[in-house]
């Protein structure tokens, strides 16, 4: 049995979070139930903070020294080439992931001046009983949620360098196995909550037997697992193309559920609705990012092997998402239902870069993915702070109801006009982030010879339009609402709304920074 050679320094970034998240399990057993909840937000924010930074001194690093194997087995192999990659393409991914999951976490932590945060005050007590209501009224509160989300980010950071396919199913499972339970522990309509968190794991463990079986095919193919001897294998005629294609095709099926394409989307709505409305702005950036940053490395390394059969497959599946999520975002009238369908077809979008094949596919993917990520967390942000009101004045769950929004431009033109902004990136109005980054996706498509995608992909694009500039007109032209208010909250939502705000702004009005350093950053991926 052969040891494998680690370099620590390269696994900076994940060790912090990962090591906080279980120092965090330890704070659930040691500290007071009264001290938990701030000692949590303040270890975890310091881990995103940290692990960042830690990003951008690998990123220095790896300029000086060039890419590095973050874990390698021992045997012939090039530089840089291992079960863990340290490169700029994944470390780049992991800043975005990174900074999205910054700004999450403060929506995380936020509570109404009430003290009434957005998650359960024990998740394992049964909806409705009367565990449940002594525990709302003792004041308790799920901190658990945040190493359970560290736990996530952990793996998304894994998922983007993962170098082998053994190593990608484990960082999917440790990212999917936390939103599967974070899912299930939202305070209000907690019934439709754990609906959505069962849901959205049966239809994971779908996806990830589809994976599985995808690896035991490319195993079969190349007698290894891992993406440079899988490459080599390619180069060689083995007779056995069969098996390349078909684990190709399945691998990317499960890699096509992270993202939310279609046909592997219907756990997208009622888990998006369901959830606790901040870990759905988590789950809408994080994974999102982590799953196309992987999906980048797996095609540009083995998938381009079977890229002629799997091309008209893969060109239904654009169509499809798009279509999907641009008609079943016009018929929505909840506001986390409406943006879980813009997620789709965000998600077809995105794939026109991928299936490009070119530099400048890669680099356009990762700045969309920036630029929605940003502006996902910012909107859910903003939902969470809409609430509905009792007629005795009481303030009730988040108002999601798209009627609920209407006047909320004259109530609080604050949270009205940062919602405004982020529905007019993700129609891809100019001057937002979301309007470079369909402008470079959408040139990349068409120079690699996807002009039809693109042009469908604009209808769909416009056509979406309708129901983001629908919730901009109830917000701004209609008489306020009855049975609705938004909330004073501790400022940590408000923050993370300005920040995301002034993202969407920045990538949009001075595109060439982020640009350049995805230039450097995505020039190869294994």
């Amino acid at each position: 049995m052969t040891t494998p050679t680690i370099e620590w320094a390269a696994l900076t970034p994940i060790l912090i979070v990962l090591g906080t998240a279980v120092f965090g399990v330890l704070v659930e057993a040691f500290v007071p139930r009264r001290a938990r909840r701030p000692v949590q937000a303040t270890l975890s924010l310091a881990a995103l903070a940290g692990a960042l930074a830690a990003v951008v001194w690998r990123w220095t690093a790896v300029l000086d020294d060039g890419p590095k194997s973050a874990v390698k087995l021992a045997g012939e192999r090039p530089a840089g080439v291992g079960t863990l990659q340290e490169d700029l393409p994944a470390l780049a991914f992991q800043a975005f992931i990174l900074v999205c999951s910054l700004l999450a976490f403060l929506v995380f932590a936020d509570r109404t001046r009430t003290g009434e945060g957005s998650f359960a005050a024990s998740a394992a007590t049964e909806p409705g009983s009367l565990d449940e209501r002594e525990a709302t009224e003792a004041g308790y509160e799920q901190t658990e949620i945040f190493p359970l989300g560290l736990f996530a980010v952990g793996g998304m950071l894994a998922f983007t360098s993962a170098g082998d396919l053994l190593t990608l199913f484990i960082a999917l499972e440790v990212l999917s196995l936390p939103l599967y339970v974070l899912c299930a522990t939202a305070r209000r309509r907690r019934a439709l909550s754990q609906e959505a968190a069962l849901k959205y794991f049966i239809l994971g463990a779908f996806s990830s037997a589809f994976f599985l079986m995808g690896a035991a095919l490319l195993y079969g193919f190349s007698g290894s697992l891992d993406y440079w001897s899988i490459a080599s294998a390619l180069l060689q005629s083995t007779g056995m193309d069969a098996l390349l294609v078909a684990g190709s095709a399945l691998v990317l099926a499960g890699l096509l559920f992270k993202v939310g394409a279609a046909p592997f989307h219907s756990w997208t709505p009622d888990a998006y609705q369901g959830a606790p409305t901040p870990v759905t702005g988590f789950m809408a950036a994080g994974t999102k990012i982590a799953a196309f940053g992987a999906m980048l490395r797996f095609a540009y390394s083995i998938g381009r092997g079977a890229e002629t059969e799997l091309r008209p497959v893969f060109w239904a599946i654009v169509i499809l998402t798009m279509l999907v999520g641009t008609v079943g975002g016009i018929v929505q009238s909840d506001v986390k239902r409406m943006l879980a369908y813009s997620s789709i077809a965000h998600a077809g979008f995105v794939l026109i870069g991928v299936g490009a094949y070119s530099r400048d596919g890669i680099r356009s993917v990762a700045f969309y993915l920036l630029a929605y990520g940003l502006a996902s967390v910012g909107a859910f942000a903003v939902v969470t702070l809409v609430r509905q009101k009792s007629a005795d004045g009481s303030i009730l769950g988040e108002a999601t109801s798209l009627r609920a929004w209407r006047g909320l431009g004259k109530t609080n033109p604050f949270l009205a006009g940062a919602m405004a902004l982020f529905l007019l990136s993700f129609a891809g109005i100019p001057l937002t982030g979301g309007f470079m980054g369909k402008f470079f996706v959408f040139k990349a498509g068409y120079s690699s010879g996807e002009a039809v995608l693109v042009f469908l992909a604009v209808l769909a694009s416009a056509a979406t339009a309708f129901f983001y500039f629908r919730l901009i007109l109830l917000m701004f032209f209609r008489d306020p609402a009855p049975g609705t208010a938004t909330v004073a909250s501790e400022g940590l939502s408000a923050a993370a709304i300005l920040a995301a705000a002034a993202g969407i702004v920045l990538t949009g009005v001075a595109p060439n920074a982020v640009w350049s350093f995805l230039d450097n950053a995505m020039a190869f991926i294994l």
